[in-house]
């Protein structure tokens, strides 16, 4: 017997995903209560995030957003595809390379591609590799690299 899953309505399963199907996740505007929060919950208060004095004379010329938070944030909008509700096992790991700052005001977004399928020894599970780019308003690339995550298969709900 199959299992039950509680699937999204967007939602896909491993057999769904082919090669260069692309999406864009919906923006989100970078907020101050971002930095502070982030630097809270992480101890992370290094001056280039915290103080706009400090920050002035870096080469950014303000406070940005820690690298891990624009991480954490491109996956809550990735989320909101809803690609992965209630079809996902587990997130395996990533290649991550971060290009740009992201600043207070800057509105992200971010784009995936679909960059590999990879069937496993148990049909009712596969691999899909994405390419994710967190992109700004002006569409330059800030973060990108690889996620990969393990799907169900049809055949976990096959009865």
């Amino acid at each position: 017997m199959g299992t039950e899953l509680n699937v999204g309505p967007n939602a896909k399963f491993f057999d769904d995903f082919e090669v260069d199907q692309s999406w864009t996740s919906p923006r989100r505007t970078i907020a101050e209560a971002d930095v502070v929060m982030f630097a809270g919950m992480t101890g992370d208060f290094n001056p280039v995030h915290t103080d706009e004095e400090f920050a002035k004379t870096t080469p950014f010329g303000t406070r940005i957003l820690h690298g891990p938070a624009v991480f954490a944030i491109a996956t809550g909008l990735e989320f909101r595809l809803g690609l992965k509700e209630g079809t996902a096992i587990a997130f395996l790991g990533m290649t991550w390379n971060l290009k740009a700052p992201v600043k207070i005001g800057d509105t992200i977004h971010v784009f995936q591609k679909v960059a590999g399928v990879r069937a496993t020894s148990n049909p009712a599970r596969g691999i899909v590799t994405f390419w994710v780019e967190v992109r700004n308003q002006d569409g330059a690339v800030c973060q990108e690299g690889e996620w990969k995550v393990m799907f169900h298969s049809k055949a976990a709900v096959a009865a």
